[in-house]
């Protein structure tokens, strides 16, 4: 009965840490994507991507607030050093973000093509495929992050 608890509280804790996280990635992606198009004109559409840097940027930020939130308040220190356990979280949040670049063109350029209007905000389309794909890969990235690199 313990462990169900001690399971339950790491699981909220990992969904409080992750939408921290996703309200760093997502407030960072929406001012890369308003400001780095001035200075890059293809930033909207490079080659038939959208918004690279934006997303790699943005993904970056989200990525090491989840790192230093996972450390402090979900997981346990595993059977790693804290060097190798950096750098399999790191191996771990670079697959996890060609997912999410890769969901993100998917759900940018097939899916969602109009604006959401929640009343005291309107979604565009880009940032509706951006928080779409943190959803998506989130669900991957518990799983993984507690089986390999917090081995628990």
């Amino acid at each position: 009965m313990r462990e169900l608890l001690i399971r339950q509280k790491q699981v909220l804790f990992f969904i409080i840490a992750g939408g921290l996280s996703a309200v760093v990635e997502i407030g960072s992606f929406k001012l890369f994507s308003t400001y780095i198009p001035h200075f890059f004109a293809r930033e909207t559409n490079f080659h038939g991507i959208h918004y690279p840097l934006s997303n790699i940027f943005s993904t970056s930020c989200g990525i090491i607030t989840n790192y230093f939130l996972s450390i402090w308040f979900v997981f346990e220190r595993g059977k790693h050093s804290k060097s190798k356990e950096f750098a399999y979280f790191m191996g771990v949040s670079f697959v996890s973000t060609l997912f999410s670049l890769g969901f993100f063109q998917i759900f940018y350029s097939f899916i969602f093509k109009d604006n959401i209007n929640l009343i005291f905000y309107t979604l565009s389309p880009e940032m509706i495929s951006k928080i779409a794909a943190i959803l998506l890969v989130s669900i991957l990235n518990y799983s993984v992050k507690k089986k390999v690199i917090f081995n628990g």
